[in-house]
Parts: C-alpha cells; sequence; structure tokens
C-alpha cells in the first residue's frame, strides 16, 4: 500500500473525528430542549398541581399515657427522683375494605412550543372501618379523627360531602400543622373528628364521599385497606402503571384504558403505606406516547455510525470503481448527514415524529444523492447511494421505534456491514493498489 493510500485512510478517519464536534453540538441542543421541556412541566405543576398521592382514609386514635421517667440528680451524693410523665400517642387504624372507583380525563396543556399533561380524577370513594379500642388503653378513652392525605391540596376541584353513618360532614385541614413532611415528600392531611371513643368497645364507621382531583402527569394511591379493590379508567392510549403494584386486569387500546388492583394486607405494609415516598403506592401515570427529545437523542448516538458506514461506501467505490473522491467532497456528505439530527428535533416540535422523521430524511437523502450525481458523474451511482441511505435511515427508525430490540438491530446492522465489505474485497489485492492508481471518471 503507498503512502498516498495511507494518506487518504488517515484523512478520512481524521473527518470522521472531526464530525464528532458537530454531532455533539446537536446533541447539547436536544439536551437543552429537554431540560426546557422538564423546566416547563415543572412550572405548570407549581401553578395548578402537582403529581398526586391519595392516603387514605385512616382512623386515628389518640390517647394519653403516662410513663416513668428517671430525673437525674444534679449535685453528686443526690438521690435519682422517679416521676410519672404524661406522652400523648397515636395508633393508626386501617379500613377493613378500601374500595375506589375512578374517571381520569387527561388535558394537554401547551405553552410555546412545549406541552404538558394534566389529568382530572372523579372518583368515589368508600372504605369501611370496624375499629377495636384496645381495653389496654386509659380508661379515660382515646380521641378518634378520621383522617385522609394527599399531596397536593390545590389540586381538590371539589368540597367533598363525606357521609360518614349516614352522616355529612366536611373534611377541614390538620390544624396541627397542615402539612407533615413525610418521606421526602409534603402530604397535607384532611381530617374529621369522630369524637370520643371509650375503651374495650367496638365502633363501626361507614364512609362515603366524592373526590374531584387535578395532577401532574401521575396518580399514586396507598393501598392502607385490609383488602383494596380499586379500578381506574381512562380515555388516555398511553399509560405507564409502576409503583409496587400492578393492576391484576388490564385493558389498553386506542380508546383508552381501564385497570383494576386488588391488593391484600398481606401484600402490603400498613406502616410504610401512610409514608408518602416509601413507595408504598399504585401509580399510573399519563405519560407522553412520543418523547420527541428522548427518541432524538437516541438518534444522534448512531450518528457516527452513519459517517462510518458512509465513509466506508465511498472508499469501497473510490478503490472498486476508480472514482476518486476529495476528502473535502467526504466532509461535506458527512456534514448533510450530521445536520439530519438537527432537522429532526426542529421539524418534531412543530410536527408528529414520524413526519418530522420522514421530512428530515427526504431532506438529506435528496441533497446527498443529486450531489454525488456530480461527484461520480453517474446518475445511477448517485441514485444507489439514494437508496442505501434509505435503507440506512429506514433502519434507524425501526431501532427508534423498538427500544427493547436496539442492541440486536445495531448489532445486525454493523455485521452485515462488515460483511459486505469483506465480500465485496475479498478479492482484492491490497498491495497493487499503490501501483494501480484510481482512474478519473469520465
Amino acid at each position: 500500500m503507498d503512502r498516498k493510500l495511507f494518506f487518504k485512510i488517515f484523512a478520512i478517519v481524521g473527518m470522521s473525528i472531526l464530525l464528532l464536534v458537530p454531532l455533539l453540538m446537536i446533541e447539547g441542543q436536544i439536551s437543552e430542549r429537554g431540560y426546557r421541556q422538564s423546566a416547563v412541566l415543572a412550572d405548570l405543576a407549581r401553578t395548578s398541581a402537582e403529581a398526586q398521592i391519595l392516603i387514605g382514609p385512616v382512623v386515628q386514635l389518640r390517647y394519653r399515657e403516662q410513663v416513668p421517667e428517671l430525673l437525674r440528680a444534679d449535685a453528686i451524693g443526690e438521690i435519682p427522683v422517679r416521676t410519672l410523665k404524661t406522652v400523648e400517642r397515636t395508633l393508626f387504624i386501617a379500613p377493613e375494605a378500601l374500595n375506589i372507583n375512578g374517571q381520569a380525563r387527561v388535558e394537554t396543556r401547551q405553552r410555546g412550543i412545549y406541552q404538558a399533561r394534566l389529568f382530572h380524577l372523579d372518583a368515589n370513594m368508600q372504605s369501611q372501618f370496624k375499629v377495636n379500642v384496645p381495653a389496654d388503653l386509659p380508661k379515660d378513652g382515646v380521641e378518634a379523627t378520621l383522617l385522609f392525605g394527599l399531596s397536593d391540596p390545590r389540586g381538590v376541584d371539589n368540597d367533598p360531602e363525606v357521609q360518614i353513618n349516614g352522616q355529612a360532614y366536611r373534611f377541614v385541614m390538620d390544624q396541627g400543622g397542615d402539612k407533615e413532611r413525610d418521606g421526602g415528600r409534603n402530604v397535607t392531611q384532611l381530617s374529621i373528628p369522630l369524637g370520643h371513643l371509650d375503651t374495650g368497645k367496638a365502633y363501626p364507621y361507614e364512609v362515603k364521599f366524592p373526590l374531584q382531583l387535578t395532577g401532574t402527569t401521575q396518580l399514586s394511591i396507598a393501598p392502607v385497606g385490609d383488602t383494596n379493590h380499586i379500578r381506574l379508567a381512562s380515555s388516555w392510549p398511553h399509560p405507564s402503571f409502576g409503583g409496587r403494584f400492578l393492576p391484576r386486569e388490564r385493558s389498553v387500546s386506542k380508546s383508552g384504558f381501564e385497570a383494576s388492583w386488588e391488593i391484600s394486607h398481606l401484600a402490603r405494609d400498613f406502616k410504610q403505606a401512610l409514608t408518602a415516598g416509601s413507595g408504598e403506592v399504585l401509580a399510573v401515570n399519563f405519560i407522553d406516547p412520543v418523547n420527541v427529545y428522548l427518541q432524538a437523542e437516541r438518534a444522534v448516538k448512531y450518528g457516527v455510525l452513519f459517517i462510518v458506514l458512509t465513509f466506508a461506501a465511498f472508499f469501497l467505490t473510490e478503490i472498486l470503481r476508480r472514482a476518486p473522491i476529495h476528502p473535502l467532497q467526504y466532509l461535506l456528505v458527512g456534514l448533510a448527514l450530521a445536520i439530519f439530527f438537527l432537522l429532526l428535533i426542529a421539524f418534531s416540535e412543530h410536527m408528529a415524529f414520524a413526519a418530522a422523521y420522514g421530512l428530515s430524511a427526504a431532506a438529506c437523502i435528496g441533497l446527498i444523492a443529486w450531489y454525488l450525481v456530480g461527484v461520480f458523474g453517474s446518475r445511477q451511482r448517485g441514485a444507489a447511494f439514494g437508496a442505501g441511505l434509505t435503507g440506512l435511515y429506514g433502519v434507524l427508525y425501526g431501532v427508534l421505534l423498538s427500544e427493547d430490540n436496539a442492541l440486536l438491530m445495531g448489532s445486525l446492522l454493523l455485521f452485515i456491514a462488515l460483511g459486505v465489505v469483506m465480500l465485496t474485497t475479498r478479492r482484492l489485492d491490497w498491495y497493487s493498489l499503490g501501483q494501480r492508481g484510481p482512474k478519473a471518471p469520465q
């Protein structure tokens, strides 16, 4: 191999590395736009309502108990004094059955070119309690309170009338501090006093109330009951089910979804379920069907592969067809490949991702094919390269749609490309290339 060919290969490798600079700049622009989208979503949550977590209802028993306390002596030689100290304790009672039946409507709000999703939940809450006050508690009894917790009270769209054993009540915010910092999340406690309960007796309660709730993106529900029957439905066709409990039955279609959960007390930790940040919840995320910034960022990661495969095809054309290509022509085609990703993110902010991808790919493939007709002096060769790039963009789109098979499809693409190079050059005498210089195209 002569020195001229060696320097040509070196120049091609250098240009491939140089083209990493615009690719990194485009990736940085995509990340910046993605951060802006997240900031708009966070700002919308601050001005309306954040992701919601529902906890309860549960019954809280509050009582006072005297416990022994040892007072240390201040001076040496004095005898420590034992005394009694009154402390306040709480005991939480789970409902025997918790039933939630809800319908969620999803609203898309737009700020400039950015979008965010709000959900509006219309639910019926039902729970049955059997409060057995332990006989070993103080004889003066306990004070009972019905508690219901949620992460952002700004999202409560109604003042629900709470039916307790057929009598109507209204929630009030816990006056002991309307918010409790719990597991890294703010939890607001709504309460209804149930009055004084005597020790050693059982008190049944049936609680019903409607709840209209607005939140951003995600709804989480803590299954605090001994038995939990939860059903959610919505016309939103792109739910993501998460949390610690997945639905037992679910149906997702273009017209929406329906999901139901059946959770026993054996499957959940009651103390953890009372803590908002514990993750002891079931969750529904009303996600975007297509995150254009995430998909564009994934596409850019294949930019180097596009450039390497295209440059390899150019180099094979040079040595097999005797059609010399100047390094500057390599660079211009590489820049056209790189600008595809910038067009992709620009178009996808204003139209569907599939349409943006097709328009960007068609523009870049048309430009490169038209340019190569002049480079090779042949329409057939320009069209052949255009067809090859079309197949390459098609494979990339398949990779973006099938995230689970991305590694498999990318590996097969590299294997096929290497196989084509090896089969094409299997009879090539590389040592004779320096003696037979490439001929100029006619």
